[in-house]
């Protein structure tokens, strides 16, 4: 058996009375308990994948998992890319932890949290960001069309896929939340854009987003698909994912939008570009992710073709879809270095402050690989 926070409901579940999926789905225990999950983005954001940064970038990361450097390494770890709205090419590496006290001792003393730390951001040729989600347990769900493969969170060591039927209707997300039996999880503001971009270029700045802000990782993984099932997914779904994923972003004031990424994961050797993608989606509230996954056609053209694949092909589907979810409490703080002023929650966040960092210990090398 799983360990997982319970709470006397004290809010109405969304869950209807006799309700029976219509498609088996997966959820992520945890074999002991966990005080808070991490989820870590540090990521460069450069000219394009020949950036002069991207090699002392990439020998940051390897050395965090390598040798003396990586005792408090992360238990799995991705990297991942994408162009974002400026054009700019961002890579980014991905950790996790169950373990928190290990993150802080990551993000004090291995070479890529140092690299980041001691940019100076009025001198380097390039941006830098990190966004870490940090939640209490009782603050992630998670879902998987199949259960053969680790994905995010799920591939740290001392968790598993189990079974559910809390699937397949509105609001089932925010029924696998536990703190949803206890917390409505409502923002304590309206969403709105900030009135002027944040002066970003050249300055570090550290930006807040309001409580209970939801992020989103959605994925997508078609990398043993072949014959009709690739064609399906590049030709069928894969277009009406994307034709989501661009209502959300250019209605992002109406449909409480912080930041949307498509990124495409990398094989962590060659930097090869595999047949995954994720979605990640910071928005104003889980209400906000709900009402554009009840009442748009986008989500229901997603849904329904998903649905009705894996009704088709049952456990031969070869395409694997799944998301985790963080609703995150009112700390959660993220950093941008020398980055443009759509970055991120920039456009969106609560507060937007300048930091002053401490500078890099003396005769250490050039933090930016000069």
């Amino acid at each position: 058996m799983s360990w997982t926070p319970d709470y006397p409901r004290t809010v109405p579940e969304r869950r209807p009375p006799g309700h029976q999926p219509r498609a088996p789905r997966w959820t992520l225990g945890f074999d002991a308990p966990a005080s808070l999950v991490t989820s870590d983005y540090l990521a460069l954001q450069c000219a394009g994948p020949d950036d002069p940064a991207v090699g002392p970038f990439l020998e940051r990361v390897r050395a965090c998992h390598t040798g003396r450097d990586g005792g408090d390494a992360p238990e799995a770890w991705e990297l991942l890319a994408f162009t974002d709205e400026a054009g700019r090419h961002n890579l980014v590496h991905l950790g996790y932890w169950r373990d928190a006290t290990s993150h802080a001792r990551w993000l004090d003393t291995a070479p890529l949290p140092r690299w980041f730390a001691e940019l100076d951001a009025a001198a380097v040729p390039f941006g830098a960001w990190h966004e870490v989600v940090q939640v209490p347990l009782d603050r992630v769900e998670t879902i998987y069309s199949d259960p053969r493969r680790a994905f995010g969170l799920a591939a740290c060591p001392g968790t598993r896929r189990e079974s559910m039927t809390m699937n397949g209707y509105f609001g089932a997300a925010r029924d696998r939340l536990p703190v949803s039996a206890i917390d409505p999880l409502e923002a304590a503001a309206p969403h709105r854009r900030r009135a002027r971009p944040a002066a970003s270029e050249g300055r570090r700045l550290r930006a807040e987003c309001g409580h209970n802000t939801a992020v989103i990782r959605s994925g997508q993984y078609w990398q043993n698909a072949q014959g009709e099932q690739l064609a399906d997914y590049t030709e069928a779904l894969e277009p009406k994912l994307m034709a989501g994923m661009a209502h959300l972003r250019e209605q992002a004031d109406a449909e409480g939008t912080l930041s949307l990424r498509v990124m495409t994961s990398l094989d962590r050797e060659t930097l090869r570009p595999l047949r995954e993608t994720s979605v990640l989606g910071h928005f104003h509230t889980l209400a906000a992710l709900e009402g554009w996954a009840a009442g748009h056609a986008t989500h229901a053209a997603i849904y329904e073709h998903a649905i009705a694949k894996n009704r088709q092909y049952g456990e031969a589907r070869t395409v694997v879809t799944w998301h985790e979810v963080f609703v995150l409490p009112r700390t959660a703080a993220f950093a941008y270095v020398n980055c443009h002023p759509a970055t991120g929650i920039l456009p969106y966040a609560t507060s937007v402050l300048a930091v002053e960092p401490d500078g890099p210990a003396e005769n250490s090398p050039a933090p930016y690989g000069g």
